[in-house]
């Protein structure tokens, strides 16, 4: 699906300047499940990585693998990388030797961030045909959850291929939730484990000023996908109705429950 996505530039690169940032010493790569919080991850990691192993071109994604691949998961210069990547043969060879960290959302929530987006005047697809009134959000959730015949691909389809296929591989699997868990509990304990691990994960270590660059780069101002900074017209629900949740169960059912969510 060919799509553009609109917003100004984050300054995330002038407030990383802040920061003394080390040297990746093997390829990283943020892997994600659409709009499960890719730029909240990648802008946070932004603030630890020395910025010239920053990938600063296209999401790598299965279509351009072959282009830009070698460059992106060079051995010999690393760097951190993100995009959406689903399972495949050719995937699974690239990713062989790259830290890989795939990030995930809990499904019922992911269906109303992916209706959000969709309605968004900052996203520009083959389905700007929905917005504005013309499909109901009734409707449009629907979409997100089953698909649009030949035009989007359906929620299991995306789960299966971009989350669940690397869960047997040595991808390191990451909530969004628990990010956010974190976040709203920077000074504890659980929060310094859990960003220390996820820097672990990633080859890095803890730095003393670690709340000041997750604080930096979590900046809700410096994501143009963040809810608030989205022009979407219509009224959708802070949470998934019961019939749409029912619907999630029954279209994927145990994916929830093999993600980690009750």
């Amino acid at each position: 699906m060919n799509a553009i996505i609109r917003g100004k530039p984050d300054n995330l690169d002038e407030i990383g300047l802040r920061f003394d940032r080390a040297a990746l010493t093997a390829p990283v790569y943020l892997n994600s499940v659409p709009k499960a919080g890719t730029h909240l991850i990648r802008n946070i990691l932004r603030m630890f990585v020395a910025p010239e192993q920053h990938w600063r071109r296209e999401y790598i994604q299965h279509a351009i693998l072959r282009q830009f691949g070698p460059e992106a998961f060079s051995k010999a210069k690393p760097m951190i990388s993100w995009g959406h990547m689903l399972f495949s043969d050719e995937s699974a060879i690239a990713l062989r030797d790259v830290r890989h960290i795939v990030l995930v959302r809990d499904p019922y929530d992911w269906v109303l961030a992916r209706a959000r987006f969709y309605l968004s005047d900052e996203f520009q697809g083959n389905l700007n045909h929905i917005k504005g009134g013309a499909a109901s959000p009734e409707d449009v959730m629907m979409m997100m959850i089953m698909g649009a015949h030949g035009k989007v691909p359906d929620l299991k389809d995306i789960f299966a291929l971009n989350a669940v296929a690397w869960m047997g591989s040595s991808a390191v699997v990451v909530r969004y939730e628990d990010i956010i868990d974190s976040l709203n509990d920077l000074g504890s304990r659980r929060a310094e484990a859990f960003f220390a691990q996820l820097l672990a994960d990633c080859g890095l270590e803890l730095p003393a000023d670690w709340r000041d660059r997750v604080e930096a780069g979590a900046d809700r101002r410096e994501s143009r996908t963040a809810s608030e900074n989205l022009n979407v017209t219509a009224e959708l629900p802070k949470v998934l109705s019961e019939v749409h949740k029912r619907v999630v169960d029954f279209h994927a059912p145990g994916l929830r429950a093999l993600l980690g969510y009750a």
